[in-house]
């Protein structure tokens, strides 16, 4: 029996056996809930930290290991026995400067690769991992899951419609984080990218998806806490502003309940997309699993901008830069 709210278009078909790498961290239950909802079954986690025990709400079934090493040779056993428990798919929820060479492991023992964005730090890794694809014929999917929230769906079919209009854009994301962020792998350059890469990589991908490509891009600001710029695009002029700095929300956050400020104006119309953000997971998965999704190519683009800002000293100009900056 299938649990409740699971996929009907999975439900009809075999389940496939998942491995989840970054089993502790803090996206990895979003990555649980999507292969149970897609009719889909852990077999196998890894992480170095063992505060996994959420894994019991979905399976009591997933060997779990908390070195890589031991969780390689379990996936390449599981791989050289009976085709029902070889592991079809690995979910990447690792740290940013592992995802390359997890997706390589996962391509190694015949499964796919589901990895959390960006799937690399440095663009030019993934043109290693494109060769991978052709070698192995193993797929490299990524979740870029801003492309499936019905709000910006919606957004884009009427800017679609209205393709002779020039956009004006103001993006702010402020993210609360306390002093634990600069201490973990998130404060660190090497193992992030940064707050244009960590941060940042999402809203990048979704406005080039919305408003074309790059022609040009200027970064105003450029600190371990904020980063902000302007970018011309084929279809926008977007002024942004990304910060994980407390002083910088518009509001007194409040632990545990108001943290964040997103904001997207376009043509000074806000776009609001607050809510709608639990189920995403899920339906990038459902389309992934259907032999949709996004691949590398898909991703490319982002990740260059994202590498380009970071890397990047900050200039201010009075004449395009966001109101915050």
């Amino acid at each position: 029996m299938l649990p409740p709210e699971t996929s009907e278009v999975s439900a009809t078909k075999t389940p496939l056996n998942f491995a989840l790498m970054g089993a502790a961290g803090y996206i990895a239950p979003r990555h649980m809930e999507a292969i149970m909802k897609t009719g889909n079954r852990l077999v196998a986690a890894t992480d170095p930290h063992d505060a996994v025990g959420i894994l019991d709400r979905y399976s009591f079934d997933v060997r779990f290991f908390r070195e890589i090493e031991r969780f390689d040779r379990h996936l390449e056993k599981l791989r050289r026995g009976p085709e029902a428990d070889r592991v079809h798919w690995v979910s990447i929820c690792s740290p940013n400067y592992l995802h390359d060479a997890h997706v390589r492991m996962a391509l190694r023992v015949g499964a796919n690769a589901l990895c959390e964005k960006p799937v690399v730090i440095s663009p030019w890794n993934l043109d290693a991992l494109e060769k991978l694809e052709e070698e192995t014929g193993q797929r490299v999917a990524t979740l870029l899951q801003l492309r499936v929230h019905p709000a910006l769906l919606a957004l884009r079919e009427r800017l679609a419609a209205d393709k002779s209009t020039r956009h004006k854009v103001d993006l702010t994301y402020i993210t609360s984080r306390g002093p634990w962020y600069s201490v973990s792998w998130k404060g660190s350059w090497d193992h992030s990218g940064g707050v244009a890469t960590n941060i940042g990589i999402h809203f990048f991908d979704m406005l080039l998806w919305l408003f074309g490509g790059v022609r040009k891009s200027e970064v105003h600001l450029n600190e371990p806490t904020r980063v902000a710029g302007f970018l011309e695009l084929e279809n926008a002029d977007v002024r942004w502003f990304l910060s994980s700095e407390r002083s910088d929300l518009p509001f007194e956050a409040e632990p545990g309940n108001r943290t964040t400020f997103r904001s997207i104006l376009v043509d000074e119309d806000e776009v609001e997309f607050t809510g709608g953000f639990t189920d995403l997971h899920t339906r990038v998965y459902e389309k992934t699993l259907a032999g949709g999704g996004f691949g590398i190519g898909d991703a490319r683009p982002s990740i260059e901008l994202a590498y380009a800002i970071s890397t990047a000293p900050g200039v201010l100009n009075p004449d395009t830069q966001h109101p915050m900056v």
